[in-house]
Parts: structure tokens; C-alpha cells; sequence
């Protein structure tokens, strides 16, 4: 799949319909076993706990994320495993030979990275006798190949101003695209920051049959306590919940994700009394690992990263550090993807702190001046510095937190938070294969 299309010819539903036929995909069980993921922040994050979760009930669940943060076999894992060279190689192969003879009836190129990536791991979860699987979408829902996965459970995480050439203008617009990834009669979970959407999303799901459930008021989030090693919550009635995801918004996730299982269950037809529901909500809450997120990188000095990509998850985020670390004492690190908004990131990190070192990331870096220029009014222009290079950013975020007294946060976006980590540790950046 890595040598196909980012995008192929654009979005076509047909295209991805005869592929995953010529997959030899088994659509009916592909749909009763699956949940769908949508969203415009915590996709990742939700579709992780939903798999820890239900892999604590003793599912055997499988897992379909993108990106990746380090490795290509990230983005495919049955029971918390990544899947093997060996086992990529086949699925990529067979995918490929499918794509090269619908070709004779797409077009030569038709056919996109996405497209492959996801009857790929239809493919392989099929093969290996999954239960649940956890299906993260794309970009958006009406046009977004896993509409085609026609999972009975689909999960809207939030709403977010992006991709909007695409997904339209708005929150209700990009809600109403997003929504449209759940199948005929199916129930979408709505995340605890879409009830203002409530009338919309109840609307244009009754069109077609479909309910829509608010985590919000089923599992409403409480009691929220955080430090370095651990966030604690209730969910409703479940009371002193924990997870190493950190950050207000995880709870939030944990909630979607509860629900998510939760109503999943009850279309399969599967009893769960409420204590064992409850000690797997727990159970898996406490095991999920998703690295990227608020997580600690190094020591002498603190180094964390996280790769929220949006002025909402940015922000987010910040406040889901300062909750956990303290709000003292950071020198930001920060870079911009070039096709990301980085005025209004900015905007947000700014006022938030008071020491800022730009940086570039080798994979679609916005020139890390510009970045710098956005952040001289708001923080000084004396306390800005600019360093374009990783590898070199690294060494000085090192000396200025070590002279300062302070800790090193990365924020920005994905590229820009892994590679910078991936410095950290000692490794080269640019080996990095993102796409």
C-alpha cells in the first residue's frame, strides 16, 4: 500500500465496494463485528480504550488506526499486537493484486493508500477470527472508505473546524459528514462536546433510520483528578476509574468508548451482567497504552509530547499537561504541518506560555521563522527562539531547560512532536516513514 495514491482519483464508494469484494471480505460479518470511529479528536485515543476494554470481556478485537507514530504495523493490532512483517507482507500483497485488476475497470491510479490500508485490515481480521473490530475512520464519514465497513455502532468523538474544503464550513456540516460513516438502523455515540448538536444529529439520523446516544448523559463524566502518573473519573455510576491517558478530554473518550461496547453488545445479542461490563470498563481502562498523548519521553530534564494537531486538541492538551505536571516552569516546543492552521495553534499556546522554541519537522514542516513570528506578540520576541533542524532543536531545548530550570512540552502536531521524540531517544528523524 505504500506505493499507492495518497488519495488515488478522490473519494468513490463504488471503488472501495469492489475492492473489498475482490478481498474475498465476508460483508456480513464484516459489519456485525464491527464499530466505527469518527471524529475530529480522539479517534485514536477512543478506538485504543474500546479495544482494551473489550479485550478485558475476553474479545478477541482488532484494531485499524491511523497514523502511525513510528511504524507502518502500528496502525494494524489484534489482541494488543502489532501485526508481523510476515503477515503485513501477505495482506499488502494480496490487496495489491486485487487493486492491479480493478484497475482494468478504475483506472490505472484510481485507487488510494487509505482504500488499501483499510481492505487490508478487513482482510487480515477476518483471518484471524476477531470478535470486535475497531474500525478508525479517516477524514470524514459520507465519502470516508470505512462508510463501507456499515458497522451498526459508529462512535463521533467530537467536532472540530477542519478539513473544511472537503467536510463543509461549519461544526454542523462536518458533523452531519461524520455522522454519515454509521450504517442504515444503526445508534452513533455522540462525545460529551456534541449535545449542542443534539436536535441535528437526531434529525438526519431518524432519515435513515438510525438513533442517536449522548455520552454526556449516559455516562456523564465526574470526580476528574489528575497527576503525572495516572487520570481519575467516574462514569456515572462507575466510580474511581483510572488510566495513564492524561488530560480532561481521555475522560471524555472513556465515556465514548464505554458506551460505544456497551450498545454493541446489546445489538449482538451478547448478555453481560452490569459487574462484568463494569470490571471490564476498569480493567480496560487501566491497560490501554497510546503513546503520543501527553506522553513522557525523558528525564533530566521532563520531556513531553503529544501530537494533537488542531487548535481544539492543542489546547486541550495544554490544559491536560498543566493538570497533570503543573503549569510552571515549560519551555514550549513547537512546530506547524504546513497544511494546518498555525495562527490559530498559536493563539492558543501562546498566552499559555512564556518560552517558546520553534522548530521544523522534516515531513510537511511549516519554515520554523513563520511559527516564530506568530508567537513573537503574544510571548516576546526575546524569549522566541528558533531552530529549525530536530536533531539540533533537541541539544538546544536540552541546554535551555537545564539553565532555566525548566521542562520540555512539544506541541504542534503529529510530525513535529514524533520526530522530536524520536531525537530525544537518539534515533534520526528523518528515517521516519509517515505515509
Amino acid at each position: 500500500m505504500f506505493d499507492l495514491p495518497k488519495f488515488g482519483r478522490g473519494p468513490c464508494l463504488a471503488r472501495v465496494d469492489a475492492l473489498l469484494d475482490a478481498c474475498g471480505v465476508d460483508r456480513e460479518a464484516l459489519s456485525a463485528r464491527a464499530i466505527v470511529v469518527t471524529g475530529s479528536n480522539g479517534k485514536g485515543s477512543t478506538s485504543a480504550m474500546l479495544a482494551a476494554m473489550g479485550a478485558a470481556l475476553g474479545l478477541r478485537v482488532g484494531v485499524f488506526t491511523s497514523p502511525h507514530l513510528l511504524r507502518w504495523n502500528e496502525r494494524l493490532r489484534v489482541d494488543g499486537r502489532d501485526i508481523d512483517d510476515a503477515a503485513l507482507g501477505a495482506q499488502m500483497a494480496a490487496v495489491t493484486a486485487a487493486v492491479r485488476t480493478l484497475e482494468e475497470r478504475f483506472g490505472a491510479g484510481s485507487f488510494g493508500a487509505f482504500e488499501g490500508q483499510l481492505a487490508a485490515a478487513a482482510r487480515w481480521f477476518q483471518h484471524e477470527g476477531v470478535n470486535l473490530g475497531v474500525y478508525e475512520a479517516g477524514i470524514g464519514g459520507r465519502l470516508d472508505p470505512t462508510r463501507l465497513v456499515r458497522a451498526p455502532v459508529t462512535v463521533l468523538t467530537s467536532v472540530d473546524l477542519e478539513h473544511t474544503a472537503l467536510l463543509g464550513a461549519t461544526r454542523e456540516l462536518i458533523a452531519l459528514d461524520k455522522a454519515d460513516a454509521c450504517a442504515p438502523s444503526g445508534t452513533i455515540v455522540a462525545g460529551e462536546t456534541m449535545t449542542d448538536l443534539e436536535d441535528l444529529l437526531a434529525t438526519a439520523a431518524s432519515l435513515v433510520g438510525s438513533t442517536v446516544c449522548f455520552a454526556a448523559r449516559e455516562l456523564p463524566v465526574s470526580a476528574v483528578q489528575a497527576n503525572a502518573d495516572a487520570l481519575r473519573f467516574a462514569l456515572g455510576a462507575m466510580t474511581d476509574l483510572a488510566t495513564p491517558l492524561l488530560g480532561r478530554y481521555q475522560a471524555g473518550n472513556a465515556a465514548c468508548a464505554a458506551l460505544a461496547l456497551r450498545t454493541w453488545l446489546a445489538r449482538s445479542g451478547r448478555t453481560v451482567s452490569d459487574g462484568s461490563f463494569e470490571g471490564a470498563v476498569r480493567a480496560g481502562l487501566a491497560a490501554v497504552r497510546w503513546p503520543g498523548r501527553l506522553e513522557t519521553v525523558g528525564t533530566d530534564p521532563t520531556c513531553v509530547v503529544d501530537v494533537g494537531h488542531t487548535p481544539d486538541a492543542v489546547a486541550q492538551a495544554a490544559d491536560g499537561l498543566f493538570a497533570a505536571h503543573g503549569s510552571a516552569r515549560w519551555l514550549l516546543v513547537c512546530g506547524a504541518s504546513v497544511d494546518k492552521d498555525a495562527a490559530a495553534m498559536v493563539a492558543q499556546l501562546g498566552p499559555r506560555f512564556g518560552r517558546v522554541l520553534c522548530t521544523q519537522a522534516h515531513h510537511k514542516g511549516r519554515d520554523a521563522r513563520d511559527v516564530a513570528g506568530l508567537f513573537a506578540p503574544l510571548v516576546g520576541a526575546e524569549r522566541v527562539a528558533v531552530e529549525p533542524d530536530v536533531v539540533r532543536a533537541v541539544a538546544l531545548a536540552r541546554r535551555i531547560a537545564l539553565a532555566e530550570g525548566l521542562r520540555v512540552y512539544v506541541a504542534g502536531g503529529l510530525f513535529v512532536a514524533v520526530e522530536f521524540a524520536h531525537a530525544w531517544r537518539g534515533e534520526d528523524p528523518r528515517s521516519l516513514v509517515f505515509l
